[in-house]
């Protein structure tokens, strides 16, 4: 495997952004291998997961390549009074992504996310609004619902900042029980959902709910929970899990 630290430019963002990048080596001429979006969480950024896990060991064993990128505070989301994070990690990241590395497989089949906490939101949420470019997607002690606006009371300013006020959130595209609504009414491809969390862990009432309405909305997913709470000893452990999970030859 090789491992790609890249500096590039987005035009989403206007500024440099960085990602770490993990390729197969030594594929076919002709070969394109499958690629996982794997995001990070609030405190964290691109190089994340190679520090804490063993990605790289792990995707060579599935000759996938991971592109981890960084995406700041965002909750890749196209912010109330901000930037476009989610138009940047949905939209203009693949393309860069298989302009630069051709042999990346262009397919929605061979295109997955995953994240852990903020970064499950993200990957669901990816999953939910570009079901025909991501075909899988996993989330880690997801953040999957914000609680925090039941009421514009709860919403600290710095979560307005992102999503809004409660009005602007509920039924809106970041709400991801509607999202997973509006997608399963559509009649556009639902995208095959993984989704661990720890019954300790301080998300895992928003896990369950999730759980539940995907469930009900005849989602195809495979949900795991065990002991545990929000730390990296699981998150090693479960995105080994995840790749066994995706339909990834090795």
């Amino acid at each position: 495997m090789a491992l790609l630290h890249v500096n590039f430019f987005s035009k989403t963002l206007g500024m440099m952004m960085n990602m770490d990048v993990i390729l197969p080596q030594e594929t076919p001429q002709d070969a394109h291998y499958p690629s996982l979006y794997l995001l990070h969480g609030m405190s964290d950024d691109h190089t994340v997961w190679q520090r804490r896990t063993s990605i790289e060991r792990y995707a060579d064993e599935k000759r996938i390549a991971v592109i981890m990128p960084t995406t700041h505070l965002g909750w890749y989301t196209d912010m109330k009074h901000g930037l476009n994070y989610y138009t940047f990690i949905a939209k203009e990241l693949p393309s860069i992504c298989r302009d630069l590395f051709p042999k990346i497989s262009p397919r929605r089949e061979d295109t997955y996310a995953a994240g852990l906490s903020m970064g499950g939101y993200g990957a669901l949420k990816l999953g939910l609004l570009d079901s025909e470019t991501f075909s899988a997607v996993a989330a880690l002690s997801g953040a999957v619902h914000m609680g925090l606006h039941k009421d514009d009371s709860d919403v600290s300013e710095f979560y307005r900042n992102i999503f809004g006020t409660a009005d602007d959130f509920n039924g809106s595209d970041n709400d991801l029980y509607s999202a997973a609504e509006k997608l399963a009414q559509s009649g556009k491809p639902l995208p095959k959902v993984y989704m661990w969390c720890g019954t300790e862990d301080f998300l895992y009432e928003q896990n369950t709910v999730m759980r539940d309405r995907l469930k009900a909305l005849s989602y195809d997913l495979t949900y795991e929970e065990s002991a545990g709470d929000h730390q990296w000893k699981y998150w090693d452990e479960k995105i080994r899990t995840v790749l066994d999970w995706l339909p990834v030859n090795g």
